[in-house]
């Protein structure tokens, strides 16, 4: 079953690969890029339907004019521009977070919790292929929420939930050999964890 389970992924690609000639190209893309505002008024349409639709043209004129007047930085110009260096800073420690937030060490060992928690050898892949629809359906879940909470409060959350919960999966796996019940909690963990991954981070 898992080599269809991981063919099908190429099921989406090829879905794309004969759909996508058919889509117009970005309204913003052919006037900004391309300087072809008939082309990017037909795209509007077809993308929008008939109607007036000046006003989106003015925004993506005012876009181009924006772009034009911004100087284009190299990365070593953007590294030693002052007025980015905070920017640079936060994006740098997200993404450094991001890395260093331990989903992979989850996704690692979760097999082998699956397996001390008693669980079917044949069943435990099924287990980790709900662990990736969690972290899928909750990804799904964060971009509902981040317009309602923005993406700080989510950055917060998540990353404060997440170190709580490592917290207690390094307790119950410490423990797991004398209490039976805390292998299942172990599992039930490694859920929450995911979970709180795909909403934050």
């Amino acid at each position: 079953l898992w080599p269809w389970l991981l063919a099908s992924s190429g099921l989406s690609a090829l879905v794309q690969l004969v759909t996508l000639p058919f889509f117009p190209d970005s309204p913003s893309y052919l006037l900004i890029q391309k300087g072809n505002e008939e082309a990017c008024r037909k795209a509007i349409r077809k993308l929008w339907g008939e109607g007036d639709h000046q006003a989106e043209i003015d925004d993506i004129m005012k876009e181009k004019a924006a772009m034009t007047s911004t100087k284009t930085l190299r990365v070593f110009e953007v590294i030693k521009e002052r007025s980015l260096r905070w920017q640079l800073y936060i994006l740098m420690t997200v993404m450094t977070t991001l890395q260093l937030c331990g989903i992979n060490a989850i996704y690692f060992y979760s097999f082998e919790v699956f397996h001390t928690a008693k669980f079917e050898e044949y069943l435990i892949p099924y287990v980790s292929l709900g662990v990736g629809l969690c972290e899928c359906l909750s990804s799904i879940l964060c971009s509902t929420l981040i317009d309602r909470f923005g993406r700080k409060v989510l950055l917060w959350g998540g990353y404060t939930l997440m170190c709580s919960v490592l917290a207690l999966l390094t307790m119950t796996l410490s423990l797991q050999h004398q209490f039976f019940w805390m292998h299942y909690f172990s599992v039930i963990l490694i859920f929450l964890f995911v979970v709180f991954y795909g909403i934050g981070p």
